[in-house]
């Protein structure tokens, strides 16, 4: 096996085409067949399977082909790198609840990107369990997990299990967010089965894999509301809430200036007991980046200041 015939399986997979990517290769189509089967025999796996419609990828070629595509990816960088003389290229990837304290943080650590140097900066709004996988076969450097407190007990053996280290960001019961024209708005505290005229916002991919996805949906839900509008980001939550005043949403607190932007306002419910963690988890072992701790300050400084954070850690970011 040899670099070349790995970027010969990558190409394949992308143009699912045997003379289409000898074509992109500039190569003939025969020989870029026998490299490709000199590789599946040196690896003793069949790659792609060949069909009347084309090429497909078998499941050990679906494994095979993510670490040829990381194997590329960093041989690449190391090019790049020492090629022309080393380059100082800003990396950052991290991928985060839907939360909007977390979005104004990476907004104001945005800010702070050096315009003159080479940047690739990812931030992905997910569920806690694709957060996790991001880490662990996507390259994420960092993720910010959600967990309900029941499910606190699995979500630390998990960590513990992939080899994850953990930092509590974060302890909160949600808020309701709703338009300041929304009949609640007004009121003090208010009882859950009030919300049963008014139309749910909630977001569509709660996961954890230890119970069935109706389970989930059970311990996140309210029993006493039956209308609902599920998404998946904010910037339709945001909308919906603001244009919809019978719509209301259970949240992390928010920010002042995104309420004041959107004309919302957050209502505390005393009968709402769920207690709810972000929790900070990286590989073992990792070293932050300058990077990484100018996003945690950030995250950090937009916390909810009615809330008192854990402080677990007890040693500094290295």
């Amino acid at each position: 096996m040899n670099i070349v015939h790995l970027k010969y399986a990558v190409e394949v997979e992308k143009t699912r085409s045997i003379s289409k990517a000898a074509e992109n290769l500039f190569m003939g189509q025969p020989n870029l067949s026998r490299a490709i089967r000199e590789l599946e025999e040196s690896l003793g796996i069949t790659i792609f399977e060949r069909t009347s419609r084309g090429i497909s990828v078998t499941p050990q070629g679906e494994e095979f082909l993510q670490y040829a595509k990381k194997i590329i990816a960093q041989i690449d960088a190391v090019e790049a790198m020492y090629k022309n003389g080393r380059t100082d290229k800003q990396v950052f990837s991290v991928s985060v609840p839907r939360a909007s304290y977390i979005a104004c943080a990476f907004t104001e650590f945005a800010k702070t990107i050096d315009p003159q140097k080479q940047a690739e900066i990812f931030y992905k709004e997910t569920n806690s369990m694709r957060a996790i996988n991001n880490i662990l076969q996507a390259d994420y450097r960092l993720g910010i997990i959600r967990y309900q407190t029941t499910f606190e007990q699995y979500f630390q053996a998990l960590l513990l299990e992939k080899g994850l280290a953990s930092e509590v960001l974060l302890e909160f019961s949600y808020v309701a967010l709703m338009s300041k024209d929304h009949p609640l708005a007004s009121r003090g505290d208010f009882e859950l089965e009030e919300l049963r005229d008014y139309v749910e916002i909630a977001h569509a991919d709660p996961y954890v894999p230890s119970l069935p996805l109706i389970d989930v949906k059970k311990a996140e839900l309210s029993e006493f509301v039956d209308k609902r509008i599920f998404v998946f980001e904010r910037g339709s939550q945001m909308d919906l809430l603001a244009n919809v005043p019978n719509t209301f949403m259970w949240v992390s607190p928010v920010p002042d200036r995104l309420l004041a932007l959107y004309g919302l306002v957050q209502k505390q419910c005393s009968a709402n007991t769920r207690r709810y963690k972000d929790v900070l988890v990286y590989k073992r072992g990792y070293r932050f980046t300058e990077l990484d701790r100018r996003f945690v300050e950030e995250v950090r400084r937009f916390r909810p200041q009615n809330i008192i954070p854990y402080r677990t850690r007890k040693t500094p970011f290295r």
